[in-house]
């Protein structure tokens, strides 16, 4: 994984939902997510720096459980021939399923995106008050 690849991630998810002001990103320890210019596209986009602690496994828990669950839900149950073909599967399964239909405990058996729409909807509630 090269920085290039990361801070190309990092722009597409910019673009396709624009951050709000002091949203924290959390990664870990890696050399491309610790670059001058994957930093600066944080600082750009007004985003909080996170990183693991050195040597904490626990303080990436969270994405090591997505990647068990889409590894169980999906990749083992296919055969790609090619790089291009699992790499659409991924996306399809993340934007189409994962964060539109799939229910999780974590979040009272909603979807992701139906548990961000209510936190924002609440959040205004509160602001207004």
């Amino acid at each position: 994984m090269t920085k290039e690849l990361v801070i190309l991630a990092l722009k597409r998810a910019i673009r396709t939902q624009t951050p709000t002001p002091e949203l924290i990103h959390h990664s870990d320890r890696g050399s491309q997510y610790a670059s001058k210019e994957y930093q600066q596209v944080l600082r750009t986009n007004k985003m909080i720096t996170s990183m693991s602690r050195k040597g904490n496994c626990y303080d990436n828990a969270c994405i090591e459980s997505f990647h068990s669950v889409i590894k169980r839900e999906l990749v083992f149950h296919e055969k790609y021939k090619t790089r291009d073909q699992a790499k659409k599967s991924i996306i399809e399964y993340i934007v189409s399923f994962y964060n539109y239909k799939r229910i999780h405990s974590f979040t009272n058996y909603m979807s992701p995106i139906a548990y961000e729409k209510q936190y924002f909807k609440t959040s205004q509630k509160t602001k207004v008050i």
